[in-house]
């Protein structure tokens, strides 16, 4: 009877534990006391609770009462908040009661991709000089911890808010800290920064099982995913596996975009990379709750040795290509990064100016600055003229320039300067290097040797080094070529 009556006890006992822990309204961790909160924008707040229970939001003079759905989930929506600069509580009560303090309203941006987005400020140019400089407590940085996938989309991750100081922004992505640390400068409103990136990972394992399903020739990714169950057993590779597990927690929490960079894993591709873009910002938009989720990318720097051949073509020159093409996605932009990459390393240590060109974009095209040129030349179209071929640009800005670039000093225009890595052809579509001189806002190519020609590339290779031509905003041309061959 006795030991009857204690294992009846300890059965009552964890009974109660059990249901103790279920009353206790619970947070993901990207709802933590620090967090900035976007501004302009409903604003969900989520948990969990026991079924039924009424969980009670507070935060800047707004109420919100939600209740526990049967699964235990619940969630509100906090109207449309101002930026606030000074941190305020944030409290949400059930049977328990939980603030969370030193909250912000500014400007969130999720920070992803492969290597050279994890990146960390530590790793960059200076890493000293800029650790030392980074006590900005009006940015606040989220790491999500670790390399995780899971076959199914998970609810609760890890992770937690920290202020910008020279302790945290060491091992946070150099990438988006220059980035945000622009946008902080120029929005003068708090900007929070969420980094969840993995090293060496393709695009596929990032991609949500509805961004697939919107792109047909991806159907057969879409039914891969679609088979998985909760005990199939996935790695870094997977399609959608990391999203799944590094993503997908963090979802629906408000924010204005993401910067992207990768690309590296997927170089020997082409046209299908541009499939699996559009897929990937479609998916992301879907699946927080955002249509006009901005999102901005960088094109892969240049790398290894340089070719002597004009018709160029090899590594990532197609990879770029697909980069390129993708921008006829609304709302999205590409930093063009091929001056400031290294033959001898696939991790360029020139971060800052990845994360500038970043918020170049951003500050153009999603906070209105349209005084700003978003990005270097890129090419728009063609016409034969004779024995010539003139091109023309968007984003020409105030003019073309020949430049150069030195570390992280601002471009400089070549006074006489000569136009470098610009081919021709002919209709045999044999390639030479051509001349090419700036006239006006247009370039225009020709070849002793071409008589009749049809085509232009430019910097269409794995390391176009030599490519110098710039606007006078010191921002590089993009690599292109006017055909499809």
């Amino acid at each position: 009877m006795k030991k009857l009556s204690f294992a009846s006890l300890l059965t009552v006992l964890a009974l109660c534990i059990s249901q103790l822990v279920l009353a206790e309204v619970k947070l993901p961790p990207v709802i933590g006391s620090g967090m900035i909160l976007q501004r302009d924008m409903a604003v969900p707040i989520w948990g969990w609770a026991e079924a039924g229970e009424e969980v009670t939001v507070s935060f800047a003079g707004q109420t919100k009462k939600a209740k526990a759905s049967d699964d235990g989930k619940w969630m509100v929506k906090l109207d449309s908040l101002k930026a606030n600069a000074n941190g305020a509580t944030l409290t949400i009560s059930g049977k328990n009661k939980i603030n969370l303090d030193n909250v912000l309203v500014g400007e969130v941006w999720i920070c992803s991709g492969q290597s050279n987005m994890e990146w960390s400020v530590k790793q960059s140019i200076n890493p000293k000089e800029e650790a030392a400089s980074a006590n900005k407590p009006l940015i606040r940085l989220f790491n999500v911890p670790g390399h995780t996938v899971s076959p199914l989309p998970k609810d609760e991750g890890a992770g937690q808010w920290q202020v910008c100081d020279p302790n945290s922004v060491n091992n946070f992505s150099a990438v988006g800290y220059f980035f945000g640390r622009r946008l902080h400068k120029d929005l003068k409103v708090p900007v929070g920064l969420i980094g969840s990136n993995w090293g060496g990972t393709r695009i596929e394992p990032w991609t949500t099982l509805a961004g697939f399903e919107s792109v047909p020739e991806l159907s057969k990714i879409a039914e891969q995913v679609k088979s998985y169950k909760q005990d199939t057993r996935v790695g870094g590779g997977h399609p959608s596996a990391i999203y799944n597990s590094m993503v997908h927690p963090l979802i629906p929490f408000a924010m204005r975009g993401g910067i992207w960079y990768q690309g590296e894993s997927n170089g020997s591709e082409g046209v299908t990379y541009y499939q699996k873009k559009h897929a990937l910002v479609n998916g992301w938009r879907k699946a927080f709750q955002n249509k006009d989720l901005a999102f901005y990318w960088v094109q892969l720097a240049n790398f290894q040795k340089e070719s002597d051949k004009p018709e160029g073509g090899d590594g990532w020159a197609k990879l770029r290509e697909a980069q390129t093409q993708a921008l006829d996605i609304p709302g999205t932009g590409m930093a063009v990064i091929t001056d400031i990459g290294a033959a001898n390393d696939i991790h360029p240590k020139n971060k800052q100016d990845v994360g500038w060109r970043l918020a170049q974009w951003a500050l153009h095209q999603t906070y209105g600055q349209k005084n700003l040129v978003p990005s270097g030349p890129l090419y728009k179209s063609h016409k034969v003229e004779g024995n010539k071929i003139r091109l023309s640009f968007d984003h020409v800005g105030s003019g073309l320039i020949v430049g150069k670039k030195n570390g992280l000093e601002p471009t400089a225009e070549v006074k006489d300067g000569k136009l470098e890595h610009f081919s021709i052809s002919g209709k045999d579509n044999k390639w030479v290097w051509a001349d090419a001189k700036i006239d006006g806002q247009t370039v225009v190519v020709e070849s002793t040797e071409i008589s009749e020609p049809v085509a232009v590339r430019y910097g269409f290779t794995m390391n176009p080094a030599k490519a110098n031509l710039y606007n006078k905003e010191g921002l590089p041309a993009g690599p292109f070529r006017t055909d499809t061959e």
